[in-house]
Formats: C-alpha cells, structure tokens, sequence
C-alpha cells in the first residue's frame, strides 16, 4: 500500500472478516489499529470483544454504549415517520449505521486517527450508509475498505489468513448466515437464505417464537405516547431503551414481529432478509391508533405520502441529509399532537386494538353518531357532493369516463 496512514480505527465486531482486518491493517499500512465497539443492544456479544480485539492485535479498544441514544434519536424518529421499506421491512440494520457511525468518528478525534476502516463487503449496503455517514460528519476522512482492496476472495481464504498468522478466532467452515443484531431487531442473511424457495430454519431465530410455540393465552399492554414517541407500558414510564427492550420480550413470547422478504439493495442487486422485530412492529401498530384519533387527516396523508421517500434514504443511507431532514421537521409537526394511550392484545402473532384515548382527540360522537344530532345537517351534503362532482361530470360529457 502506498498511501501513509497512521492510525486507523477499525468499526469491530469481532467476527472472523474484522479479526482478520486487524492484522491485513498492521502488515499492508504499517499503522496503529484501534479497535471501536458500538453497543446497540448486541447483548452478550458486546462482552467479549475487548478481550479479543486486543488479543488480534488492537492496541486500544473503545466500547461505546450508545442505546439510549440510539432508540430516542434514531429509531423514535424514524417510527415518527411510519417508515417502512418496500412495504415490509423496518429498517433495523439501515438506522443503526448513522449513530455506530456518529459515535465512531467520536472515537477518531479523540484518538487523533487519520483513517477508519469496515469489514463491510463491497456487494452490500453497509459500506454506502458508514462511507456516507462518516463523510458528512468528517468530508476529510480517510477510508480503507478492504473488502474492495484486498486479495482475499471469500471465507475461506480469511480461514487460511487467520491460520497463517495465528490469528484467534471461532468458525466453522461453513456459516449457515450472517447474524446482525442491535435493541431494535436482528437480521440473518446469506448461506442457507440464499435460496428464496427456502423456509427459514425454525432454530435461527433468537427473539421471537413462531405463532404456534406462543403462549394460548393473550398478553394485553397499554403504551402510552406523547407527541407521537411511545414513553410508559402499563402505565409505567420507561427509558427510551429499556421501553423497546421490554416490549421486544412481551412481543417476542407471542410470536410477533417476523418477516421475510427479498428486498431491493442500493448497489441494484436484490437480497433476501430474514427479520425480527417484535417491539418495533408493536409500536408501528400502536401509534397508528392514537393518530387515528388526534392526527388531521391531511396530515396523515401529507406525512404518509412520504414514507417511500423517507424509507429509502434511512435505508439508502442518507439519514445525514438536508432532504431527510426535511422531511424530519415536517413530521415532527405533524405528529405534536399525538399524545394518548392504546390498549393492545398480543395472541399468536396478532395485535389486536382493545381501546384507544387521545388528550386531544378529533373524533367526537356527537358528529359521527348515525342517531339524529343537532350539529351535522344532512342537506349540506347534497351540495358537497354535487360540487365535488363538478369535474366528473364535465368528463362524462366529453366521453372520457370508461363505466
């Protein structure tokens, strides 16, 4: 390698393509490697690495605790916005990357690093979201990918690497799939879900059980928002963070919040993804519940009205955009008055609405009653109809209406 770098800090995860990359950083650059650790709810995983980064050759580790911050200012916002994309998936890989991203480049300036480097493959999306994010907070920084650089051509020449070097590590020759986790869901891709006509192994899954392993009888929980984030379950207040990872449990044992689609990457190919998002996929549904009683409608459909586009740059990895941004603020204002609770039954992968309240609701009985009222007269709606009528008779003069 030609270009001089100093220090890198390499976004590790501990698996056999960052484990590798610690040692191929050292011999090809000749530089310091420090080793950065996002933890978004990884769990039991996040402890180990420290130990194990050093022991491939890191000569620092930084493991930052980034929940809260992740689930208030990242994945909230992002419900706000009813954000789903391609119709089906939630997006919990895509809102991940801007905040392990934020916090990495944290890392940098404090460690005085001039390059950051990722295990992620030049075929996937994770590359474009770190580069993109990691560029609008540092235009300067420099990036090593090795994936796109090296010699190395897939699994088993990073065995082989490791072996050469004596380098630790923990894996099988055969991986049945890649496992991504954080507070919001986990995601499983490749080896054995290559193949789309495949059912997904029952065994893989790590935070739901299926519909028939759940429990015979319902779990009812009421979650309480304000200004369209979820803040209570049960009427307790809970921490951004520990609010998702409670709902995940309560939704997980009732075999809510799988899916399984082929879904569109951004370098243009298509992949197959395999999701669990139990507490997200609650939440999708119950905020739509109190917005059904507090939100305009114009502005539920000015704000529905972007969720394509929404959806596409969180996935994409525009969250740092001025257009995401925009949308952001729009959204925000629209949902302010979204404060109220809904009651829900949890029952072998169903959510059902028991009952929904709204500080300031719209809804009131005494106009949409079909008993007789005093404050809604039926004639005026002769007129309404007539006028909006207008441009439907003016076509079907003219022929262009096909009945």
């Amino acid at each position: 390698m030609t270009e001089k770098i100093k220090k890198v800090v390499l976004a590790y995860s501990g698996g056999l393509d960052t484990s590798v990359i610690i040692n191929w950083l050292k011999e090809n650059y000749g530089c310091e490697v420090v080793a950065f650790v996002a933890d978004v709810g990884q769990g039991s995983e996040i402890k180990p690495l420290t130990k194990k980064a050093l022991k491939s050759g890191a000569s620092e580790v930084h493991v930052v605790d980034i929940r809260e911050e992740f689930t208030k200012d990242f994945v909230f916002p992002m419900l706000r916005a009813a954000a789903v994309y391609e119709g089906t998936y939630l997006m919990g890989t895509s809102i991940a990357r801007p905040i392990i991203s934020k916090a990495w480049m944290e890392v940098v300036k404090k460690s005085g690093a001039d390059a950051i480097a990722h295990g992620a493959t030049g075929k996937g999306n994770d590359q474009v979201r770190f580069e993109l994010a990691c560029y609008a907070i540092d235009p300067h920084i420099k990036v090593i990918a090795p994936w796109r650089i090296w010699d190395l051509k897939g699994r088993e020449d990073l065995i082989a690497y490791a072996k050469k070097h004596k380098i630790h590590i923990t894996v099988s020759k055969k991986k049945p799939y890649s496992i991504d986790r954080n507070l919001f869901h986990v995601s499983y891709e490749g080896g054995v879900l290559e193949d789309p006509a495949v059912a997904a192994p029952e065994d893989m899954f790590q935070i739901t059980v299926s519909p028939e392993a759940a429990p015979d009888k319902a779990t009812n929980v009421t979650i309480g928002y304000e200004a369209g984030d979820p803040v209570s379950i049960n009427g307790k207040r809970l921490s951004p963070a520990k609010l998702l990872d409670r709902l995940n449990k309560l939704a997980g044992k009732n075999g809510i919040g799988r899916v399984d689609m082929v879904e569109s990457r951004y370098v243009g190919m298509k992949s197959r993804g395999v999701y669990e998002t139990p507490g997200g996929t609650v939440l999708h549904f119950a905020r739509r519940a109190v917005e059904s009683l507090s939100m305009d409608r114009e502005c539920i459909k000015l704000r529905d009205s972007m969720i394509s586009r929404y959806s596409e740059l969180v996935y994409n990895g525009y969250w740092f955009s001025p257009e995401r941004e925009a949308i952001q603020a729009l959204v925000d204002e629209t949902v302010k008055g979204v404060t109220g609770t809904v009651k829900l039954k949890l029952y072998k992968g169903t959510m059902t609405i028991m009952s929904r309240k709204a500080d300031n609701s719209l809804y009131h009985p005494d106009y949409a009653t079909f008993e007789e009222d005093a404050v809604y007269n039926q004639r005026d709606a002769g007129g309404f109809i007539k006028v909006n009528a207008l441009r439907l008779k003016l076509l079907g003069m003219t022929g262009k209406i096909k009945a």
